[in-house]
């Protein structure tokens, strides 16, 4: 009875701490703001960079600010040759007046198109906008409360936990 127990103690503990394991291929998509408090109310954290050569070297070395009060977005613009190589990657916290021009344009001068998008939500300006189908205005209304994620962080081993007092 004992052996069953312990393997799936076992199979809880490396269920709960997998992400942990392993660094080797960092996913921006699961980033979650910090436990520590915010500097003011509803403040909300944006990927910051200025004219990085790409995106990987944006997210990789950005500041995530935490965006001052006047601001509700987090802006993202791309600059790409015509073979949709990047030039530069420039993110920041941004009013809604610095979103009215989310869209692409082609330069015809420089030969490059410059994509704009903007999104509401933390940490949302993961990803490089580069056509008109992600060059958008992403309404997500989803910020995250400093507190928000904490119940399910530890979700497998509260699990695990009750399961071996209810076998014991």
């Amino acid at each position: 009875m004992t052996a069953p127990l312990l393997v799936l103690c076992i199979i809880n503990f490396f269920i709960a701490f997998k992400d942990l394991a392993c660094a080797k291929n960092v996913n921006y998509h699961n980033a979650r703001p910090p436990l520590d408090p915010t500097p003011f109310p509803n403040s909300f954290k944006c990927f910051t960079c200025e004219k990085s050569p790409d995106n990987y070297n944006c997210n990789r070395w950005a500041e995530d600010k935490w965006c001052p009060s006047n601001t509700h977005y987090c802006k993202t613009v791309h600059h790409f040759s015509s073979h949709g190589k990047s030039k530069s990657v420039t993110k920041k916290c941004a009013t809604r007046e610095e979103c009215h021009n989310v869209g692409c344009r082609h330069h015809r001068d420089s030969g490059h198109t410059e994509c704009v998008s903007c999104c509401d939500a933390t940490v949302c300006n993961v990803d490089v906008p580069t056509n008109h189908t992600n060059a958008i205005l992403n309404l997500v209304r989803s910020h995250w409360r400093s507190d928000a994620h904490r119940g399910t962080t530890y979700l497998p081993t509260m699990a695990a936990a009750i399961l071996i007092q209810l076998i014991l």
